[in-house]
Formats: C-alpha cells, sequence, structure tokens
C-alpha cells in the first residue's frame, strides 16, 4: 500500500483558490448534494466543513429550496471566492460563510441540523478530530454526510486515476489532483476513525472508483 503523504492543510494562495475553483467539479458536486438529500431529514441549518469556493453551498441551494447552509473552511483566499460565487449566485441569505479550523469549530454543541463535508478530510494531518468535531455539532437526530478521496494502491494506480479524471486540467490542477490522492486516507483507516468514535464502521463505504462516503445520523 502506498503510504499517505501530507498535503498542506489549507490551500490559502489566490492560485490554488482559482484554480481549484476553475477545475470541473460539477457532476461530482451535483451528485454529492443529490447523496445527501436522498437521506435529509430536512433539519436547517447545514455546516458544509471544509466548504472552499462554496460550490457545494450553492449547489445544494439550487437542488433544495429549503435548505439554509452555514460554509467554514480555514483557507481566506478559497473563502474570498467563495463569497464572490454566493453573490453571483443571488444566495448571501441563504448561505453565509466563515474561516475557521474544522479541528476547533466555534460553534456550540449540537447547533446543526445535517453536517456534510466533501474532499477536507484528507487535507488533515489528524482527521480524526475533525471527524469528532462534526459528530460534536451535529444535532440528535442530525445527518453526518462525509465523502473524500481514497488513496490509490500504489503509484500506477493513482497516475491512472489522474489521466481519467484530470486529463482536460492544466499542470498545476493535476499537481494539486495527485497530491490530494497521495493524502487521502485508506477505506480500513476511515473505518477505524468512526469506530473510535462509537459508529459502526460498515457505515464507511466505497462510492467510486476514488471516493468513499460515511453515512449516519446522531443519536443521543
Amino acid at each position: 500500500m502506498m503510504p499517505r503523504v501530507l498535503e498542506p492543510e489549507a490551500m490559502d494562495t489566490a492560485e490554488e483558490a482559482r484554480d481549484y475553483d476553475t477545475m470541473d467539479h460539477a457532476a461530482v458536486n451535483q451528485v454529492f448534494v443529490a447523496d445527501f438529500l436522498a437521506v435529509w431529514n430536512g433539519m436547517n441549518p447545514v455546516l458544509d466543513v471544509g466548504t472552499g469556493t462554496a460550490q457545494i453551498p450553492i449547489e445544494l441551494c439550487r437542488q433544495s429550496a429549503a435548505a439554509l447552509v452555514t460554509g467554514v473552511d480555514l483557507a481566506e483566499h478559497m473563502l474570498a471566492v467563495g463569497r464572490e460565487n454566493v453573490e453571483r449566485a443571488g444566495l448571501h441569505e441563504r448561505v453565509r460563510l466563515e474561516r475557521c479550523d474544522a479541528k476547533r469549530l466555534p460553534h456550540t454543541t449540537g447547533a446543526f441540523g445535517a453536517v456534510i463535508s466533501n474532499s477536507i478530510v484528507h487535507h488533515v494531518p489528524e482527521p480524526g478530530a475533525v471527524l469528532a468535531e462534526m459528530v460534536r455539532v451535529a444535532a440528535p437526530g442530525g445527518v453526518l454526510f462525509v465523502r473524500d478521496l481514497l488513496r490509490p494502491d500504489d503509484e500506477a494506480a493513482l497516475q491512472r486515476l489522474v489521466e481519467l479524471h484530470a486529463a482536460g486540467a492544466n499542470a498545476h490542477q493535476r499537481k494539486m489532483f495527485a497530491d490530494s490522492l497521495h493524502a487521502a486516507l485508506t477505506l480500513d483507516e476511515v473505518r477505524g476513525l468512526v469506530a473510535a468514535l462509537g459508529f459502526d464502521r460498515a457505515q464507511v463505504r466505497q462510492t467510486t472508483d476514488r471516493h468513499w462516503t460515511w453515512r449516519t445520523s446522531k443519536t443521543g
């Protein structure tokens, strides 16, 4: 198994923010939101952890007229682009963006009716801390829906994924994707983390050739 190689926890340069925002995430984001809405019980507000340039909150509001979303991220350059995207979409009354550390969220326990996250876990050296915070701020009965990249078995498999899913990207974007795959967790690693938080390991499943998904609800 290829070892995990960490990348910077926050992609916080203007170039990274713009390159990330211009990558074609549309299909992946649409599927993520549709999958979340299929299990969401309608509890608001929704917290998006690692919101980046706010593409997920915007897509969520497009697919659901009821959603009210708070997006948090550590990278100010990402949030700056995100604020532009939210204003352009006319969603400033339904989407709020905040800069904070996902490992130490400033929100009160049980503050959110649902917690979602797409591709933040691989950025964090100790991802268990982020998952624990997601659980803490979710309200009883609230849905937790987390998706991220899977680390490939070897370099050849990684390069195949880059060629398949980033073929039309520029060199920096392709490197960003490859670095993210290097930093991602394996299925067993994620299952171990959720088990340590008292959840069923089987809730974590591989859902595409490059993603795992943890779907659960908070009890108590």
